[in-house]
C-alpha cells in the first residue's frame, strides 16, 4: 500500500487541547480528497496495580458520552512533558498514588482514521497512597476492582472506554511474562 501525500494543508481550528487541519491529499491512483485531522498533543493511561492485585479505576462524569465513565488514570501530554512524568502526575493527581516502578507496556492510537493522539499505556506498581490533586475541573473518585474481575466488567459494558480496556486487557495478557512480585511488598 502506498502512502498519501499531501499537497495542502489548511488549520480550520485551534484550541485549548486540540487543533483541527483539513489537508488535501493525493491517493496513490492521483485522485485528490480531503482528510480532516484532529490534532492532539498524546496522552498517556496508567494501570496501576496493588500488592492484593487489585486495580485502580477513576469514575468521573464524561461530556462527550454524557454519563459516568469507568477508566484507568490518564491524561494529556503537556507541552515539552516527558510521557513518563505525565503518567507519574496523572497517577498523582487522580488517584492520590505514586509508584515504585513505573513501565511502559505499549502505545495505540485510539482513532488513527482522525486523529493524531497517540496513547502510552503504564503499568504502575508498588503503590503508595498520598491525598490526590484532581484538578479543578474533575470529580474524580478512585476505587479499587480486583483484576480478575476486569474481563466480566468488560464483557458487561460495565468499562467501556477504549484506553481503559486496551491497558487493563494488555496486563492481563502480559501478566505471566511480567514480573510484579519483584515490586510489590
Amino acid at each position: 500500500m502506498g502512502a498519501e501525500v499531501t499537497v495542502a494543508s489548511q488549520r480550520v481550528y485551534e484550541g485549548r487541547l486540540i487543533n483541527l487541519r483539513v489537508d488535501t491529499v493525493r491517493l496513490e491512483n492521483g485522485r485528490l480528497t480531503e482528510r480532516e485531522i484532529v490534532e492532539h498533543p498524546g496522552a498517556v493511561a496508567v494501570v496501576a496495580l496493588d500488592e492484593g492485585d487489585n486495580v485502580l479505576l477513576v469514575r468521573q462524569f464524561r461530556q462527550a458520552a454524557e454519563k459516568d465513565l469507568l477508566e484507568i488514570p490518564a491524561g494529556t501530554l503537556e507541552a515539552g512533558e516527558e510521557p513518563i512524568a505525565c503518567a507519574r502526575r496523572e497517577l498523582k493527581e487522580e488517584t492520590g498514588y505514586r509508584a515504585e516502578s513505573l513501565e511502559q507496556i505499549g502505545s495505540f492510537y485510539p482513532s488513527p482514521g482522525f486523529c493524531t493522539e497517540c496513547i502510552r499505556l503504564y503499568l504502575a506498581i508498588g503503590l503508595h497512597k498520598g491525598p490526590s490533586v484532581p484538578e479543578d475541573d474533575e470529580t474524580i473518585e478512585t476505587i479499587k476492582v480486583p483484576l480478575s474481575d476486569i474481563p466480566t466488567m468488560v464483557s458487561r459494558g460495565e468499562i467501556c472506554d477504549g484506553k481503559s480496556i486496551a491497558g487493563l486487557l494488555s496486563v492481563l495478557l502480559l501478566r505471566h511474562s511480567l514480573d510484579f512480585s519483584a515490586h510489590c511488598s
